[in-house]
């Protein structure tokens, strides 16, 4: 999410800045700014929207010409989507300027600190604490400075940052969300990611974890956080510049599926305390106030739907708390029965379908509880709501949605611990265990990441099979709708998901020789009863695939053509890296095809018509 991009050298900066964040424009945003070095100061402009309104907002009000400076894209976390929460950020002076990407988990803390010593905010974000922190620092160089404010900042940290008494040097540091340099001769640049300035060098430095940099128009120079000086790593860039806003892959589909790692660690990042319990303070809500919910309402269309699913299993079962789903299409003309002690959560990645929307604002007028879902800061839904439980999976630009439907599933599940843990409806030793299991799952979704090349060549088996079912009990149910849901919509291909008991109440009888069917068998307590549901698909004739967690691979042989694993985890938490091998097929099974995955036919990403 967001795009940074710097420049120290001869040229003027405006012509490099502007060109560089367009080019970062498919990380996603809602505003953008600039910031330009003069003699003994530092210009800024700020515009909400689109490059193409800041760079009209420059035709009216031109920067003094400059030949260092910094441009941000902002995609917003903390605070909305406005001009004054637009990046870059000044101190009290205006003499330090700062620009961020990631997530700060301590800013409110050092927020108050900052307030009580003195400072004043103009803007709601967590990257303005960085400046006036760095303003208290001013007797310090500035690189020595920022090393001092990463040791005391917490959370996904990009900084570039200026100040005008240090003309022409920029300084970055990186934790957790990416840094790069550009190496150019008599230039260099500092960005977010590659594109920004792929145009004009291909020689690069990556700025690795706990790094601070400084950079002119002659030099780079890497010091870990105690100041010691580190050997620059340079590397040449043979990606061409499309391949490059990609980070290297084909399609953006694939991108965001391997981006699912990283996308679950900013969705987690402070919401476990370190007594391994859930910390969802975030949400404002009085605890008692959720002790009186009597019954849970989960509305969502399409693939947020599954998610959905996924959070009854995990409330029924951790919060025993009764719990109904509903398509948000079709809840409020059911005429639901709603009082104020029900909690209604509401998921929609974008926060604007109008479905969703229209259902949110249904239970709302009942009196019900209501808490929103989203992945975008601001969107209709966080501003409808009593409460909002971001997902922070950052933009994602394929239409079908991989990322974004993995991190609601963990808000969802770190949601169902948290009414468990304030409503005692569990032990705390068991909260615990479930908790940091959740917080396992970035890495265990890497590991099941790693089967990529081995499904891709099961699926080139399947390039023209036409009808596939999938099926799941239990936890792995939603997982198989997503499944047959991500073939639908990329591959354009008869797919079904079902509860695998059902399919003798009617569904058998469309089994035949050539039907695929990809079973899902994760959940433990019903494992058994999933691979022999398989067995009477196998006995008419089917194809089967079978995913199943590792150590269980002989159960499944024995009746399945292919085995996928993922790791072993808990029931309910394990159907986040199930769906990974299924978003991979469906991938696999589209580009076999010649398919683009990123653009399927007559779909929306977002859904704003009834």
């Amino acid at each position: 999410m967001c795009g940074i991009v710097g420049y120290v050298g001869p040229r003027p900066v405006v012509e490099l800045l502007i060109p560089g964040l367009a080019r970062l424009e498919y990380r996603g945003y809602d505003s953008a700014g600039l910031a330009i070095q003069q003699q003994d100061s530092i210009a800024v402009i700020k515009q909400v929207g689109r490059i193409a309104d800041l760079e009209h907002a420059l035709s009216l009000s031109p920067l003094p010409e400059g030949h260092t400076g910094i441009g941000h894209t902002r995609w917003a976390t903390h605070g909305a989507p406005n001009t004054i929460n637009a990046h870059p950020h000044r101190d009290c002076t205006g003499s330090v300027i700062v620009a961020h990407n990631g997530i700060i988990e301590n800013w409110a803390d050092l927020r108050s600190e900052l307030i009580a010593g003195g400072h004043e905010f103009a803007s709601d974000t967590d990257t303005e604490v960085v400046a006036h922190m760095l303003e208290d620092l001013a007797d310090l160089p500035l690189a020595e400075a920022v090393r001092s404010v990463m040791k005391r900042t917490d959370g996904a940290l990009a900084l570039v940052v200026m100040r005008a008494s240090d003309p022409d040097l920029l300084v970055g540091a990186r934790r957790g969300s990416p840094l790069v340099v550009g190496k150019g001769d008599g230039e260099n640049f500092l960005a977010s990611d590659i594109p920004a300035f792929l145009e004009h060098t291909r020689r690069m430095v990556v700025v690795d974890e706990d790094r601070v940099v400084e950079i002119t128009k002659e030099s780079i120079r890497i010091t870990d956080l105690e100041g010691t000086e580190l050997p620059l790593e340079e590397r040449v860039i043979e990606w061409d510049l499309e391949a490059a806003e990609k980070g290297g892959f084909s399609t953006f589909m694939e991108k965001e599926i391997h981006e699912q790692p990283r996308a679950i660690t900013d969705t987690l990042r402070g919401r476990i305390r370190r007594d391994g319990l859930v910390d969802l303070s975030e949400l404002g809500l009085d605890p008692e106030r959720l002790r009186i919910v009597d019954k849970v309402y989960v509305v969502a269309c399409g693939t947020s739907f599954h998610a959905a699913m996924m959070a009854k299993y995990a409330i029924e079962r951790w919060v025993r708390l009764p719990v109904e789903i509903d398509i948000a299409s079709e809840f409020r003309y059911r005429d639901p029965v709603l009082d104020s002690n029900s909690l209604v959560i509401a998921i929609s990645q974008s926060g604007e379908t109008i479905d969703t929307m229209a259902a949110a604002r249904y239970a709302k007028a009942q009196g019900c509880l209501l808490i929103g879902v989203t992945n975008v800061v601001d969107s209709a839904l966080a501003r409808e709501s009593n409460a909002v439980l971001y997902t922070r999976a950052g933009p994602e630009i394929g239409v079908a949605a991989t990322k974004t439907f993995t991190t609601q599933l963990v808000a969802l599940q770190l949601l169902g611990l948290y009414l468990a843990q304030v409503r005692g409806s569990r032990d705390e030793g068991s909260l615990v265990h479930l908790a940091a299991a959740v917080r396992s799952l970035p890495k265990l979704v890497e590991e099941a990441l790693q089967a990529s090349t081995d499904i891709e060549d099961i699926s080139q088996k399947f390039a023209h099979t036409r009808d596939v079912f999938f099926l799941g009990r239990s936890g792995d149910f939603p997982v198989a709708m997503e499944g047959a849901l991500k073939l639908k919509e990329i591959a354009y291909l008869r797919a079904e998901g079902y509860a695998a008991g059902e399919m003798k109440h009617g569904p058998i009888a469309l089994i035949e020789p050539g039907v695929l069917v990809v079973g899902v068998a994760t959940d433990t307590h019903v494992r058994a009863k999933t691979i022999s549901n398989m067995q009477e698909m196998k006995a008419r004739g089917a194809t089967i695939v079978m995913v199943v967690e590792r150590g269980h691979e002989q159960e499944a042989e024995e009746v399945a053509d292919h085995v996928l694993t993922v790791p072993p985890g808990p029931d309910l938490i394990c159907t986040v890296t199930a769906v990974v091998p299924l978003q991979l097929l469906a991938y696999h099974i589209a580009t076999a095809h010649g398919l683009d995955v990123d653009k399927p036919r007559n779909l929306a990403k977002t859904v704003t018509v009834e």
